[in-house]
Protein backbone atom coordinates (compact mmCIF):
# COMPACT_ATOMS: atom_id res chain seq x y z
CA UNK A 1 0.00 0.00 0.00
CA UNK A 2 2.84 2.82 1.26
CA UNK A 3 4.56 1.43 -2.60
CA UNK A 4 1.56 2.42 -4.80
CA UNK A 5 1.19 5.94 -2.83
CA UNK A 6 5.13 6.57 -3.16
CA UNK A 7 4.63 5.73 -7.01
CA UNK A 8 1.61 7.74 -7.27
CA UNK A 9 3.08 10.85 -5.39
CA UNK A 10 5.95 10.32 -7.91
CA UNK A 11 4.10 10.49 -10.30
CA UNK A 12 2.33 13.64 -9.96
CA UNK A 13 5.76 15.59 -8.97
CA UNK A 14 7.07 14.55 -12.79
CA UNK A 15 3.49 15.42 -14.41
CA UNK A 16 4.21 17.80 -17.45
CA UNK A 17 7.99 17.93 -16.22
CA UNK A 18 10.35 16.96 -18.73
CA UNK A 19 11.88 13.30 -17.56
CA UNK A 20 15.06 13.82 -19.98
CA UNK A 21 16.18 17.33 -19.05
CA UNK A 22 16.04 20.24 -21.44
CA UNK A 23 17.47 21.00 -24.85
CA UNK A 24 20.63 22.32 -24.83
CA UNK A 25 21.19 24.41 -27.54
CA UNK A 26 18.56 26.64 -27.87
CA UNK A 27 18.39 27.45 -23.97
CA UNK A 28 22.40 28.23 -24.45
CA UNK A 29 21.10 31.14 -27.12
CA UNK A 30 18.51 32.39 -24.75
CA UNK A 31 20.98 32.36 -22.04
CA UNK A 32 23.38 34.48 -23.88
CA UNK A 33 20.33 36.95 -24.63
CA UNK A 34 20.41 37.01 -20.96
CA UNK A 35 23.79 37.32 -20.29
CA UNK A 36 23.74 40.74 -22.75
CA UNK A 37 21.03 41.94 -20.87
CA UNK A 38 22.96 41.49 -17.71
CA UNK A 39 26.05 43.35 -19.43
CA UNK A 40 24.19 45.98 -20.34
CA UNK A 41 22.61 46.78 -17.10
CA UNK A 42 26.28 46.62 -16.01
CA UNK A 43 27.66 48.40 -18.78
CA UNK A 44 25.08 51.69 -17.82
CA UNK A 45 25.80 51.68 -14.39
CA UNK A 46 29.48 52.61 -15.66
CA UNK A 47 28.13 55.23 -17.75
CA UNK A 48 29.16 53.44 -20.93
CA UNK A 49 25.55 53.60 -22.71
CA UNK A 50 27.17 52.62 -25.86
CA UNK A 51 27.68 49.69 -24.83
CA UNK A 52 25.05 48.99 -23.32
CA UNK A 53 23.04 49.69 -26.59
CA UNK A 54 24.42 47.28 -28.58
CA UNK A 55 24.59 44.76 -25.92
CA UNK A 56 20.41 44.84 -26.13
CA UNK A 57 21.01 44.87 -30.09
CA UNK A 58 23.02 41.61 -29.49
CA UNK A 59 20.14 40.11 -27.06
CA UNK A 60 17.78 40.95 -29.91
CA UNK A 61 20.03 38.84 -32.47
CA UNK A 62 20.59 35.73 -29.98
CA UNK A 63 16.36 36.14 -29.05
CA UNK A 64 15.84 35.66 -32.96
CA UNK A 65 17.92 32.38 -33.39
CA UNK A 66 17.07 30.26 -30.00
CA UNK A 67 13.26 30.19 -31.66
CA UNK A 68 14.62 29.22 -34.60
CA UNK A 69 17.01 26.55 -33.52
CA UNK A 70 14.54 25.01 -31.74
CA UNK A 71 11.93 25.17 -34.17
CA UNK A 72 14.80 23.15 -36.86
CA UNK A 73 16.12 20.95 -34.39
CA UNK A 74 12.25 20.24 -33.35
CA UNK A 75 13.25 20.51 -29.41
CA UNK A 76 10.88 23.29 -28.53
CA UNK A 77 9.33 22.57 -25.20
CA UNK A 78 6.94 23.94 -22.56
CA UNK A 79 10.39 24.85 -19.97
CA UNK A 80 12.30 26.94 -23.80
CA UNK A 81 9.33 29.06 -23.85
CA UNK A 82 8.49 30.50 -19.88
CA UNK A 83 12.65 30.62 -19.67
CA UNK A 84 12.65 32.87 -23.17
CA UNK A 85 10.25 35.21 -21.85
CA UNK A 86 12.09 35.26 -18.21
CA UNK A 87 15.47 36.16 -20.32
CA UNK A 88 13.33 38.50 -22.68
CA UNK A 89 11.86 40.24 -19.24
CA UNK A 90 15.60 41.03 -18.16
CA UNK A 91 17.17 41.66 -21.63
CA UNK A 92 14.58 43.84 -23.43
CA UNK A 93 12.35 45.23 -20.06
CA UNK A 94 14.96 45.73 -17.19
CA UNK A 95 18.36 46.45 -19.45
CA UNK A 96 16.26 49.34 -21.76
CA UNK A 97 14.61 50.73 -18.70
CA UNK A 98 17.92 50.99 -16.87
CA UNK A 99 19.22 52.37 -19.59
CA UNK A 100 17.03 55.14 -20.98
CA UNK A 101 16.24 55.96 -17.16
CA UNK A 102 20.31 56.41 -16.89
CA UNK A 103 21.22 58.16 -19.78
CA UNK A 104 18.31 60.95 -20.51
CA UNK A 105 15.19 60.80 -17.73
CA UNK A 106 16.74 61.10 -14.48
CA UNK A 107 15.62 65.07 -14.32
CA UNK A 108 11.94 64.27 -15.02
CA UNK A 109 11.93 63.09 -11.21
CA UNK A 110 9.20 60.73 -10.55
CA UNK A 111 7.83 61.27 -14.35
CA UNK A 112 10.81 59.56 -15.26
CA UNK A 113 11.25 56.55 -13.21
CA UNK A 114 7.05 55.77 -13.25
CA UNK A 115 7.52 56.21 -17.38
CA UNK A 116 10.55 53.38 -17.27
CA UNK A 117 8.31 51.74 -14.48
CA UNK A 118 5.27 51.60 -16.55
CA UNK A 119 7.43 50.36 -19.59
CA UNK A 120 8.64 47.27 -17.34
CA UNK A 121 5.86 46.52 -16.81
CA UNK A 122 4.00 46.60 -20.03
CA UNK A 123 6.81 44.69 -21.61
CA UNK A 124 6.15 41.63 -18.41
CA UNK A 125 2.18 41.95 -19.45
CA UNK A 126 3.02 41.72 -23.17
CA UNK A 127 5.50 38.65 -22.30
CA UNK A 128 2.52 36.51 -20.26
CA UNK A 129 0.07 37.21 -23.24
CA UNK A 130 2.05 36.21 -25.98
CA UNK A 131 2.58 33.06 -24.11
CA UNK A 132 -1.42 31.99 -23.54
CA UNK A 133 -2.04 33.38 -27.07
CA UNK A 134 0.60 31.13 -29.08
CA UNK A 135 -1.44 28.73 -31.73
CA UNK A 136 -4.46 30.44 -30.87
CA UNK A 137 -3.85 33.96 -33.38
CA UNK A 138 -2.19 33.84 -36.71
CA UNK A 139 1.55 33.36 -36.96
CA UNK A 140 2.11 35.81 -39.52
CA UNK A 141 1.49 38.48 -37.12
CA UNK A 142 2.01 39.90 -33.31
CA UNK A 143 -0.54 41.22 -31.35
CA UNK A 144 0.97 44.99 -29.96
CA UNK A 145 4.07 45.80 -30.62
CA UNK A 146 7.04 43.07 -29.60
CA UNK A 147 8.92 43.38 -26.58
CA UNK A 148 12.80 43.00 -28.39
CA UNK A 149 10.91 45.80 -30.87
CA UNK A 150 10.44 48.41 -28.42
CA UNK A 151 14.24 47.57 -26.74
CA UNK A 152 15.73 47.41 -30.12
CA UNK A 153 14.05 51.11 -30.76
CA UNK A 154 15.23 52.53 -27.30
CA UNK A 155 18.50 51.42 -27.92
CA UNK A 156 18.87 52.81 -31.62
CA UNK A 157 18.11 56.08 -30.44
CA UNK A 158 21.10 56.35 -27.90
CA UNK A 159 23.22 54.97 -30.89
CA UNK A 160 21.73 57.51 -33.40
CA UNK A 161 22.20 60.48 -31.05
CA UNK A 162 25.65 59.35 -30.47
CA UNK A 163 25.93 59.08 -34.58
CA UNK A 164 24.29 62.42 -35.29
CA UNK A 165 25.45 64.85 -32.29
CA UNK A 166 22.56 67.23 -30.71
CA UNK A 167 22.51 68.96 -33.55
CA UNK A 168 19.38 68.33 -35.36
CA UNK A 169 17.15 66.53 -32.57
CA UNK A 170 14.98 67.07 -30.34
CA UNK A 171 16.09 67.00 -26.56
CA UNK A 172 16.83 63.40 -25.26
CA UNK A 173 14.82 63.94 -22.20
CA UNK A 174 11.62 64.77 -23.53
CA UNK A 175 12.12 62.87 -26.52
CA UNK A 176 12.76 59.65 -24.42
CA UNK A 177 9.96 60.60 -22.27
CA UNK A 178 7.33 60.64 -24.64
CA UNK A 179 8.75 57.62 -26.66
CA UNK A 180 8.70 55.41 -23.62
CA UNK A 181 5.44 56.04 -22.66
CA UNK A 182 4.52 55.58 -26.67
CA UNK A 183 5.69 52.06 -27.01
CA UNK A 184 4.80 50.73 -23.30
CA UNK A 185 0.99 51.32 -25.29
CA UNK A 186 1.70 49.91 -28.17
CA UNK A 187 3.22 46.73 -26.55
CA UNK A 188 0.24 46.13 -24.50
CA UNK A 189 -2.46 47.42 -27.04
CA UNK A 190 -4.08 45.02 -30.51
CA UNK A 191 -2.27 47.31 -32.81
CA UNK A 192 -0.43 43.95 -35.35
CA UNK A 193 2.44 43.75 -35.73
CA UNK A 194 4.45 41.66 -39.07
CA UNK A 195 6.13 38.81 -37.57
CA UNK A 196 8.60 37.62 -40.86
CA UNK A 197 7.69 34.58 -39.66
CA UNK A 198 6.28 33.35 -42.89
CA UNK A 199 9.12 34.58 -45.04
CA UNK A 200 11.07 32.37 -47.02
CA UNK A 201 14.65 33.42 -47.35
CA UNK A 202 16.34 30.26 -48.29
CA UNK A 203 14.65 29.75 -51.61
CA UNK A 204 15.71 30.81 -54.78
CA UNK A 205 15.19 34.11 -55.44
CA UNK A 206 15.33 37.03 -58.10
CA UNK A 207 18.74 38.45 -58.59
CA UNK A 208 17.18 42.01 -58.30
CA UNK A 209 16.63 40.87 -54.50
CA UNK A 210 20.40 39.34 -53.98
CA UNK A 211 21.59 43.08 -55.23
CA UNK A 212 19.22 44.59 -52.86
CA UNK A 213 20.16 42.83 -49.83
CA UNK A 214 23.92 43.80 -50.99
CA UNK A 215 22.90 47.26 -51.07
CA UNK A 216 21.71 47.02 -47.96
CA UNK A 217 24.59 45.26 -46.21
CA UNK A 218 26.65 47.85 -47.40
CA UNK A 219 24.47 50.89 -45.88
CA UNK A 220 24.00 48.86 -42.60
CA UNK A 221 28.58 48.29 -42.37
CA UNK A 222 28.81 52.22 -43.15
CA UNK A 223 26.18 53.59 -41.22
CA UNK A 224 25.24 50.87 -38.63
CA UNK A 225 23.28 53.40 -36.16
CA UNK A 226 21.28 55.32 -38.82
CA UNK A 227 20.44 51.75 -40.24
CA UNK A 228 19.19 50.22 -37.26
CA UNK A 229 17.09 53.85 -36.05
CA UNK A 230 15.35 53.78 -39.61
CA UNK A 231 14.58 50.04 -39.85
CA UNK A 232 13.29 49.92 -36.41
CA UNK A 233 11.53 53.10 -36.61
CA UNK A 234 9.94 51.92 -40.00
CA UNK A 235 8.57 48.67 -37.80
CA UNK A 236 7.37 50.31 -35.04
CA UNK A 237 5.46 52.89 -37.27
CA UNK A 238 3.94 49.76 -39.57
CA UNK A 239 1.49 49.01 -36.89
CA UNK A 240 0.00 52.14 -36.03
CA UNK A 241 -0.14 52.67 -40.20
CA UNK A 242 -2.23 49.00 -40.75
CA UNK A 243 -4.59 50.15 -38.06
CA UNK A 244 -5.20 53.32 -39.86
CA UNK A 245 -5.40 51.50 -42.71
CA UNK A 246 -7.81 48.93 -41.65
CA UNK A 247 -10.23 51.33 -39.80
CA UNK A 248 -10.61 53.51 -42.89
CA UNK A 249 -11.32 50.65 -45.50
CA UNK A 250 -14.60 49.20 -43.53
CA UNK A 251 -15.84 53.47 -43.27
CA UNK A 252 -15.16 53.56 -46.72
CA UNK A 253 -16.57 50.83 -47.74
CA UNK A 254 -19.78 51.66 -45.50
CA UNK A 255 -20.23 55.45 -46.86
CA UNK A 256 -21.39 54.56 -50.48
CA UNK A 257 -21.93 56.67 -53.35
CA UNK A 258 -21.67 60.89 -52.86
CA UNK A 259 -24.23 61.78 -54.94
CA UNK A 260 -27.47 59.79 -55.16
CA UNK A 261 -29.01 58.82 -58.69
CA UNK A 262 -31.84 60.54 -59.99
CA UNK A 263 -34.57 58.76 -60.57
CA UNK A 264 -35.18 58.19 -64.23
CA UNK A 265 -38.62 58.47 -64.28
Amino acid sequence: MRAEKRKSKIALLHDGVPRRGIYLLPNLITSAGLFCGIFSIVQTMQGSYTNAALAILAAHIFDSLDGRVARMTNSTSRFGTEYDSLCDLVSFGVAPGVLIYRWALIPWGVWGWSAIGLYVICSAIRLARFNILVGRIDPGYFMGLPVPGSATMLASVVLMYRYVGRSGLPPKQIALLLLTYALAFLMVSSIRYTSFKNLHLHGRQPLSTFILAVLLLSVAVAAYPLFIFVVISLYVLSGPTLAVRDWWRPTASMAGPSVEEEDPE
